[in-house]
């Protein structure tokens, strides 16, 4: 199964999915699907009173959920998720005013996910969507749109090299950001005051365009010359990111300032660069 976890809304309510990329099913977290259907603060101890109340839900418990790895306040954790199906077999034992519209926003779900396979433009569409929503530029928002792009195209090359796990990811990428800008990712998020949200989205634009250049620069490499190890994949890491290195190194020769800024989302406007006090120019 290839797998991309993600985090849908239903009715404000955070609803943890991931989607399998061979059957083109999402599977959603069982403990978030009853506590948006029955409001509950202990969803893990209803779903075990459910068990007990339903005797042909507890024996067939096993074909209904799956275990996958999905994000928790510890970090990525196995919980137990269940395809549109099972979801179905839950809600038939769980009296709720929220059954109904559950169903048409999981349908809903899944039709956009099959349309932006479909047509990837769409999928762009929603994702400039977001961001604006959320109060970003039009000009980072671009950026960013880019960026996405050209990190999908990283993780993909990873995959075709045998890597799969998100560990290996997280190793791979950290030490591609500590090549160009000088900070693991964990240093990078403490300069910014940033916990568990995405380093990307609190980047101005100059460093999303460092960002882009490494992971570019990884990819390439890595197509050319194919590892076959972890550690040969952590050493190309390594090159694409001094690249980007060299890059920000000489931008902040010129512009007399850090090009690593602590600037995050609080303020979506200055995270462009024109609006940051970043403006790269040509004078020594």
């Amino acid at each position: 199964m290839t797998k991309k976890s993600d985090i849908k809304i239903f009715e404000d309510k955070k609803v943890r999915s991931v989607w399998d990329d061979e059957t083109e099913e999402w599977y959603f977290a069982v403990v978030d699907v009853v506590e948006v259907l029955t409001e509950s603060t202990n969803p893990t101890d209803y779903t075990k009173k459910l068990k007990k109340r339903d005797p042909e839900l507890a024996k067939g418990w096993g074909q209904i959920v799956t275990p996958l790895s999905v994000p928790t306040a510890g970090g990525k954790q196995r919980v137990n998720c269940a395809k549109m199906e099972g979801v179905f077999r839950l809600i038939q034992s769980i009296p709720s005013p929220k059954a109904e519209p559950f169903k048409m926003w999981m349908a809903q779900v899944a039709a956009e996910r099959l349309d932006e396979i479909a047509d990837p433009e769409k999928a762009i569409l929603r994702g400039a969507d977001y961001y604006r929503a959320k109060g970003y530029t039009e000009g980072w928002i671009n950026q960013r749109l880019q960026a996405i792009e050209m990190r999908k195209e990283l993780t993909d090359e990873w995959k075709a090299r045998g890597i799969e796990e998100e560990k290996d990811y997280a190793i791979l990428t950290n030490e591609m950001t500590k090549a160009w800008s000088g900070k693991s990712v964990c240093e990078y998020k403490e300069l910014k005051g940033l916990k568990k949200q995405n380093l990307r989205d609190n980047m101005t634009n100059l460093e999303l365009v460092l960002n882009m250049l490494a992971e570019v620069t990884t990819t390439a490499i890595s197509k050319s010359r194919k590892p076959d190890t972890f550690g040969q994949s952590v050493q190309i890491a390594k090159e694409g990111g001094s690249v980007a290195g060299d890059a920000r190194k000489n931008i902040e020769s010129r512009i007399g300032t850090s090009v690593i800024s602590p600037l995050n989302a609080s303020d979506k406007g200055a995270l462009e660069i024109e609006n940051s006090g970043i403006i790269p120019t040509t004078e020594h």
